[in-house]
C-alpha cells in the first residue's frame, strides 16, 4: 500500500479476499507529520507532538500501521517516534531509507572541480508545499543577504508542475533565475557550487538532498531537512536555521574551497555507509522471508492490529459497499 489512505480503501479487501498475502504499507513519509508542521507553519505557532497526536489524520495513520504486517519508514527520526515515543512494535517497522547506486571512486573522479562549478541551486517538485515554501523563503528572505555579499551569483530554480507565484519570480537582473523542468537534471547540479534547502515544515528524508550528494554537490539545508538523514555522521555541507544564518552558511560554503572539499568527501561517505543498495535490499529480503514463514504467530503478536481490522472490516467495508451500490445506480 502506498500510503496509509490506500491501505484504508484496500487493506479489507486484501484482508479478505487474500487472508495470507503479506500486507505492507509503505509510508514515504509520515503524512500526517508533515501536514500538521505544515498546518503548524501557517498559523505561526511551534509544532508539538502534542499537536500531532491530537490530529484525527495522525490517528488513521497509525491504525493502518497497526494493520499492516510491516511498515516502510525511510527516516530514523520517524522510527523512533512510532517505536520510542508511542510505543509501536518495533516487529511491524522497519527503516528503510532510499536504496542508492554506489558512488565509485571513478564517479567521484569525473565531477567538475571546486574553480569548474559557480552559484547555487535549488529544485524540487511545485505540487509539494515545503518545495514551493522554500523557494519563496528563498526569494523574499535569504536571496538578497546572498547577493548583497556575492552580487554576481546565481540561483538556479529547476522543477517540474511550479506555479504561476513561483514562474513570476523570475528575475535576472538579481540573479534568481527560475528555469523550470529540465530533462537533465544532474549535469545542472554538478555545474553549481553549492545546494540550498531552507525546508521550514515538512517529513521523511529529503530526496533533493540525496541527490546533491550524489553529484556531489554540498548543500546547507535546515534541521528539518537534515532530519532522519545521517544517523550519527557529519552532515555533508551547513545546516542553519534563520534567514541570516542560512545565508552566511550558503556564502561561506560557496566561498571557503577546504569546507567545500570536506563537504563534499562527506556525501560521499554518507551515501555509501547509510544508503548502499545492495545490503539494504538483503536486508528486506530477509526481513520478508521470516514474516512470510511466522505470518500466523507474528499477527497473533499484533493483537491492536487485528482489533483495528476487525473494526475496519466491519465499518469500512460495508461503506465501500454502499459507495459501489450508490454509483452502480
Amino acid at each position: 500500500f502506498d500510503r496509509f489512505m490506500v491501505e484504508e480503501q484496500f487493506g479489507w479487501r486484501v484482508a479478505e479476499q487474500a487472508p495470507q498475502a503479506l500486507r505492507i504499507l509503505n509510508t514515504d513519509d509520515l503524512h500526517s507529520l508533515r501536514k500538521v508542521r505544515e498546518a503548524c507553519h501557517k498559523k505561526g505557532e511551534e509544532f508539538t507532538l502534542e499537536k500531532w497526536l491530537g490530529e484525527d489524520i495522525t490517528k488513521r495513520e497509525i491504525a493502518s500501521v497497526y494493520r499492516s504486517d510491516l511498515s516502510l519508514l525511510v527516516s530514523t527520526f520517524e522510527m523512533e517516534l512510532l517505536h520510542g515515543e508511542l510505543k509501536l512494535p518495533n516487529e511491524i517497522l522497519m527503516h528503510l531509507p532510499f536504496l542508492l547506486n554506489e558512488i565509485t571512486e571513478e564517479k567521484v573522479q569525473g565531477w567538475p572541480f571546486f574553480e569548474q562549478r559557480t552559484g547555487f541551486i535549488t529544485y524540487g517538485n511545485g505540487k509539494h508545499a515545503p518545495n514551493v515554501d522554500s523557494i519563496k523563503y528563498l526569494k523574499e528572505t535569504v536571496w538578497p543577504l546572498i547577493r548583497k555579499e556575492l552580487p554576481k551569483a546565481t540561483l538556479k530554480v529547476f522543477g517540474a508542475y511550479l506555479p504561476q507565484q513561483v514562474l513570476q519570480m523570475h528575475d535576472p537582473k538579481q540573479g534568481f533565475l527560475i528555469e523550470g523542468w529540465i530533462e537533465d537534471l544532474d549535469s545542472e547540479i554538478q555545474k553549481a557550487r553549492v545546494c540550498l534547502a531552507p525546508l521550514r515544515f515538512g517529513a521523511g528524508i529529503k530526496g533533493k538532498l540525496a541527490q546533491a550528494m550524489q553529484n556531489g554537490t554540498p548543500n546547507v539545508t535546515s534541521k528539518i531537512g537534515v532530519e532522519g538523514m545521517h544517523q550519527n555522521m557529519d552532515w555533508p555541507g551547513q545546516v542553519a536555521d534563520g534567514s541570516n544564518n542560512f545565508a552566511q552558511a550558503a556564502i561561506t560554503l560557496h566561498n571557503n574551497y577546504d569546507s567545500w572539499q570536506a563537504a563534499q568527501a562527506k556525501g560521499v561517505s554518507l551515501v555509501r555507509e547509510l544508503y548502499a543498495k545492495v545490503p539494504l535490499q538483503r536486508q528486506l529480503q530477509s526481513r520478508l522471508e521470516d514474516l512470510f514463514g511466522n505470518l500466523a504467530q507474528h499477527r497473533s503478536q499484533n493483537f491492536i492490529g487485528s482489533l483495528l481490522q476487525h473494526q475496519t472490516l466491519a465499518s469500512t467495508k460495508f461503506m465501500g459497499k454502499w459507495i459501489e451500490e450508490k454509483n452502480r445506480k
